[in-house]
């Protein structure tokens, strides 16, 4: 847990540390941590918290246009009796400000991949989303496809849902427009992936509202499209039939299925070889998607939205 003002502390979550500002904004601090099969490991991946802050400050600059986020500044400065430990935040905070939260998680996947390809071989379907037969492990589905699932908290797995139950959740409106949201944005991400070399699996989102009159029912929040919260490929390397070359947490996953480990808490540690390898598979996807030296952001002096 980050300790720069304890009195603001909300609390921690699997990855980032939250406070309370004011009112009306929050600070999300995005840790070193890595979990994995919903078990935060005992071991760190140094700088993901920063690649995830700047692949979510990319994205959501991205995507603006298409939907509102919670995004306000990405600057410690901005944020009173930070003192000493501006340094330390640099480059791995959000300043937010405050959303009511809509208990689910809106998974879009656009190839069989994971807990996917696990469902469609018991059932030639995803989470009730019927498929066509004869898929193979890897396949581009033939359109992208909404599979849902509960947010669990405190380290409950999260569960597949039917859209009915989000509909019963959160209404008929708000269930219709997330679903046209997560869509529209899967496929804008997809696209821009796609002219980086890099195939876009699978990815979630989340959404709250804000509560203001006259705006749109759905706001993004969180992290968007990282590794974390996604899975992506690399699209030269692509063949269907099997697992895929990514720049994901998968690389940990696969390395923790090795293990004699029943997928509670505690996780085992990391052994340095995976710590590299992750490390370096989140910066070539930060690098690749952004355009952008990954160095180069960490040597910024401030780092802006």
């Amino acid at each position: 847990m980050t300790t720069f003002t304890a009195d603001r502390f909300v609390r921690s979550g699997k990855v980032r540390d939250l406070y309370e500002l004011d009112s009306e904004r929050l600070l999300l601090v995005a840790s070193d941590r890595l979990s994995a099969f919903d078990v935060v490991l005992p071991t760190v991946i140094p700088d993901k918290g920063k690649i995830l802050t700047g692949l979510s400050r990319f994205w959501f600059g991205r995507t603006a246009s298409t939907i509102p986020n919670h995004l306000l500044s990405t600057d410690p400065t901005t944020v009173a009796d930070v003192g000493t430990h501006t340094r330390d935040l640099r480059g791995r905070i959000l300043i937010v400000r405050k959303l009511a939260m809509y208990p689910v998680e809106w998974v879009v996947r656009g190839f069989l991949a994971g807990s996917g390809w696990k469902d469609y071989q018991r059932s030639q379907a995803i989470s009730g989303v019927a498929l066509p037969p004869g898929l193979v492990e890897g396949d581009r589905l033939p359109t992208p496809i909404l599979t849902p699932s509960t947010k669990a908290e405190g380290g409950i797995h999260d569960e597949p849902i039917s859209f009915d139950h989000v509909v019963d959740v959160v209404g008929p409106e708000v269930a219709e427009q997330a679903r046209a949201l997560a869509m529209a944005l899967y496929q804008l991400a997809a696209s821009h992936c796609e002219d980086r070399g890099l195939l876009l699996a699978d990815t979630k989102f989340e959404f709250g509202h804000d509560g203001t009159e006259g705006r749109t029912h759905v706001v993004i929040g969180d992290e968007v499209l990282t590794p974390d919260s996604s899975r992506f490929w690399d699209a030269e390397a692509y063949a269907p039939g099997g697992p895929q070359p990514s720049f994901d947490k998968q690389f940990v996953r696969d390395w923790l299925e090795r293990q004699p480990w029943d997928k509670t808490d505690p996780g085992p540690a990391l052994p340095d070889d995976v710590v590299a390898g992750t490390r370096s598979r989140y910066i070539e996807a930060y690098e690749r998607i952004t355009g952008a030296s990954f160095a180069r952001y960490l040597a910024e002096d401030v780092v802006a939205p």
